[in-house]
């Protein structure tokens, strides 16, 4: 049972433009060795149903595009009794065609379940662009501070639900 521990999911695909910040950032946070902390990256957010089931707690990075300015955060907490997630934010970002749902649904999949975890935060950061090639020049640059917000995250998370020493 991993009730005591954190799941971090960084999501993305890593040749697809900014699409590849959420793992960036999981694995700048798998960096940092915390306790009662699991971090893995995903380019599906299907696997995230199964993922979630058993946590405590979750923090999942990804890309979003919803019109702000490249590089902007989002934070938004969707555990059991959160909100949905806004779904023209939070698509597919192009993995699998029109078949494919993006973090939204997967969300919503797992709440229906019973496998959400009690506390999820999501850190969406404002792509530029899903284009195969690198990260753009903006959420390099924002790139830092989404470390910096998820690691703040991740520390709040892991208040939740490790036990007192």
């Amino acid at each position: 049972m991993t009730a005591d521990r954190v799941l971090v999911v960084g999501l993305g695909s890593p040749d697809r433009g900014d699409d590849a910040v959420g793992a960036a950032v999981a694995e700048r946070l798998a960096a940092m060795d915390l306790d009662h902390v699991d971090v893995v990256t995903r380019e599906d957010p299907t696997q995230l149903v199964q993922l979630w089931a058993g946590h405590g707690a979750a923090l999942v990075i990804d890309a979003v595009m919803s019109g702000n300015a490249p590089g902007r955060l989002h934070i938004r907490e969707v555990g059991d009794a959160g909100e949905p997630l806004p779904t023209h934010a939070f698509t597919a970002a192009g993995r699998g065609g029109s078949h494919a749902f993006g973090l939204a649904g997967a969300v919503e999949l797992a709440r229906t379940l019973g496998t959400l975890p009690t506390h999820v935060t999501v850190v969406g950061v404002e792509a530029k662009t899903f284009d195969f090639g690198p990260m753009s020049p903006e959420i390099q640059e924002a790139l830092d501070a989404a470390v910096a917000t998820a690691a703040a995250e991740l520390i709040a998370l892991k208040e939740e639900v490790t036990p007192c020493v």
